[in-house]
């Protein structure tokens, strides 16, 4: 067998891969005995058979016989008189004997017109009986065709995305500029090629450069080829395109056949259309405006949807190729997808079968001006992503719902703007080259913890849609999240601050939006309006924020009747982090982000494990140390100190702080600490303004006790002995 690779068969544009499936099929239909298969090497289509490069070019030069592909339901398909019908003449008063399956057709087709008695382009009701007639007399090879072009329903006709409306596109007809390319390559009174029809072949196929091309017409199949403003490198370009690409590109679409099913239950698989027929099409979905450069939501709205054809990297013949387009099989949590963000979470959950290496996906937009483009988007391999398959399948329901009320014309622009977030940062993660990648996963927790915060504003809307908050998420987002930099191990140890105020359960996310949360196995959180007197959050300084927190929070303990400060967290700061955050090192709204989306993770006991926290951070920058001054009122506010001694819980040294007057509070909580028997360092600390007011927002950040005996060894060195543990 010899395997002959088409470099000029790629997987984009369009039409370059339906050029490639219409070599395949063209071979297994009309010379079996070269026994053809076919795959995908990289960019390259590559055909295993019997025959090498000279022998497949004489395939199709001298015993291809084209398919009898015609569309007499169309206006300018030749059928009717004001229509350009030289091609068609042409064919018809052919004698060569590849094209008599196509005279044969092109005559039933007249007396299905005929019997209709229509002498010009039917209107729809006409269309319907038509293409019904044209389903009952066309022969079987040419209802390959048919098949392809349209799906008759008890509503009337579906047309699959892929050619058009029935194989038309606006004004351009695919049956007769079919003929016509045809002609370009073939006598048509004896059916010999042409002059220059193998150079023209040898192009297509294997894309060595050539000259000459005629100007005509390929639609949306390859929109480069299309000519227009900027398209080369004047102002203007002509459309140029080669003959055997437009004939090969529409017999490769034949292989896509669609189907009408009718369910009893809405779980068609990729379906077009909310009529109770639904018309299937292989791998084609709704679509989704997220993704790519060009993404506007505007392309939401296109009827057409978008597609994701397959590349396999093992040889299949034909007919494995078709039983594979008719099943267009694949799965997200146990449904077909929807969009275009559930079949991107298909393919990286392996929730498609049948060997697909990678998937090329396609969206059906308008572009320049009314034209439909088939508009190459992405390329995603078919892998195993744990990110998507096991943290966020957790919240699938909940993202469903939220992506769909998202796009309807009643919700707020923040909730759109965090739709659209959220579906490019799946697709991002989707596309990654590698699985650990903390940086799309990230944003992947950065858009959720966005949408919650938008979902937190708008009331109204979400009364209307009963959205519930999101889920509480997983612990393993840490690991996947962790970037290893200082604004995410401050946020996760920020979100992991709780406590139990009686029976009801406190942790620092009801401190952002008016939740309640049930932590464990099955946690769940609710929408509480009566926890509105908790919420803090404001999109100024951060600083403010955290201050804010601490206040309430002093409030909740002296209700709860704590006699020191209850610091409770199952991730530590570490003190170099505290001390890049008091002195400004930090990007402070990425810190507000990520506080948003590590607030939405579970850090229950029974959820949470060691595994999960955040890395350590580079031995170096270990060894730096917040300031003295942070250092005295910390020891005021450790949830616990050596020996067991506990400080009495002093609102007012923080709030002296706060306010810009560090030298009092330094003073202040020299006298507490002494008080106490903590033998400190009487040393006063003259620090003030927004340096006293950042080290008294940094006393929310929790510390455990090894980090604590770093932090406390500067003013209390005695208090603390040194050793080695958090080295």
């Amino acid at each position: 067998m010899n395997v002959v690779t088409l470099p000029g068969c790629t997987p984009s544009p369009l039409a370059c891969y339906l050029k490639a499936l219409g070599a395949l099929r063209l071979l297994a239909r009309q010379f079996s005995e070269a026994h053809p298969k076919a795959l995908w090497r990289g960019n390259t289509f590559c055909l295993q058979s019997n025959l090498d490069e000279a022998a497949l070019a004489d395939f199709f030069l001298n015993r291809y016989s084209p398919s009898p592909i015609v569309a007499p339901w169309n206006g300018g398909s030749g059928f009717y008189p004001k229509d350009n019908s030289v091609a068609i003449k042409a064919v018809l008063h052919s004698k060569a004997d590849r094209f008599a399956l196509y005279r044969e057709t092109i005559a039933t087709a007249r007396e299905a017109i005929a019997s209709l008695k229509l002498k010009a382009k039917p209107e729809r009701a006409e269309k319907d009986k038509l293409l019904l007639r044209c389903r009952n007399t066309f022969s079987d090879p040419a209802l390959e065709w048919l098949d392809s072009a349209f799906v008759l329903t008890g509503n009337g006709a579906k047309y699959p995305p892929l050619l058009g409306t029935g194989g038309n596109d606006g004004r351009l007809e695919f049956t007769n500029n079919f003929m016509q390319r045809l002609t370009e390559v073939f006598d048509m009174g004896t059916g010999t090629a042409l002059s220059g029809a193998a150079a023209l072949l040898e192009s297509a196929l294997f894309g060595t450069p050539i000259q000459g091309l005629a100007d005509s017409p390929i639609g949306q199949f390859s929109p480069a080829a299309g000519g227009g403003a900027n398209a080369s490198t004047g102002f203007d370009s002509r459309s140029t395109v080669n003959p055997w690409d437009f004939i090969l590109a529409l017999e490769g679409a034949m292989v896509f056949g669609a189907a009408a099913v009718r369910r009893l239950e809405d779980r068609s698989p990729n379906r077009l259309g909310r009529t109770p027929d639904h018309l299937v099409y292989p791998f084609c979905v709704q679509p989704s405006g997220s993704g790519y450069g060009s993404a506007a939501d505007a392309d939401e709205s296109d009827p057409r949807g978008e597609i994701w054809v397959p590349l396999w990297a093992a040889p299949a013949g034909l007919d494995e190729i078709r039983s594979l387009f008719s099943e267009g099989r694949a799965w997200v949590q146990g449904r077909p997808p929807r969009n275009g963000v559930d079949f991107a979470c298909a393919v990286v959950s392996l929730g498609v079968d049948r060997g697909i290496s990678e998937f090329q996906r396609y969206g059906f937009h308008v572009r320049n001006g009314l034209a439909y483009f088939a508009t190459p988007l992405q390329r995603l391999p078919v892998r195993q992503d744990s990110v998507i398959t096991d943290l966020l399948a957790a919240c699938d329901h909940w993202m469903g719902r939220f992506l769909s009320g998202a796009k309807a014309d009643t919700a707020p622009g923040s909730i759109r703007h965090a739709a659209n977030q959220l579906e490019a940062a799946i697709f991002a993660q989707a596309a990654a080259s590698q699985q650990d990648n903390p940086d799309t996963a990230q944003e992947i927790l950065v858009a959720l913890g966005e949408s919650e915060r938008a979902l937190a504003r708008s009331e109204k809307w979400r009364a209307e849609t009963s959205l519930r908050p999101i889920p509480l998420l997983r612990g393993g987002w840490i690991h996947e999240a962790d970037d290893r930099t200082p604004e995410f191990r401050l946020a996760a140890a920020l979100a992991s601050v709780e406590f139990w105020f009686g029976k009801e359960f406190f942790p620092l996310r009801r401190h952002l939006e008016p939740v309640r949360v049930v932590p464990g196995r099955k946690g769940r959180a609710y929408w509480d309006e009566g926890a509105r007197n908790e919420l803090v959050w404001s999109d100024g300084e951060i600083t403010d924020v955290l201050c804010n927190i601490m206040r309430r929070r002093f409030l909740l303990a002296r209700s709860a009747a704590k006699p020191s400060w209850p610091e409770y967290a199952k991730i530590s700061a570490w003190p170099c982090d505290i001390a890049a955050f008091i002195e400004g090192r930090v990007d402070e709204k990425r810190l507000g982000q990520l506080l948003w989306g590590l607030s939405l993770v579970d850090f229950s006991g029974d959820t949470f494990s060691a595994e999960e926290m955040p890395q350590r951070p580079s031995s170096g920058s270990r060894e730096e140390t917040p300031p003295a001054f942070y250092a005295q009122l910390k020891l005021c506010f450790a949830g616990r100190l050596p020996d067991d001694k506990e400080v009495p819980l002093e609102p007012i040294i923080f709030n002296t702080a706060a306010s810009g007057d560090g030298e009092r509070a330094s003073r202040q909580a020299l006298r507490r600490l002494h008080g106490s028997n903590i033998p400190v360092t009487h040393v006063a600390i003259p620090l003030s303004g927004k340096a006293a007011k950042r080290c008294a927002a940094a006393l929310l950040f929790p510390v455990w006790d090894s980090q604590l005996a770093d932090i406390g060894r500067i003013v209390a060195p005695d208090f603390f002995p040194p050793y080695e543990t958090s080295r």
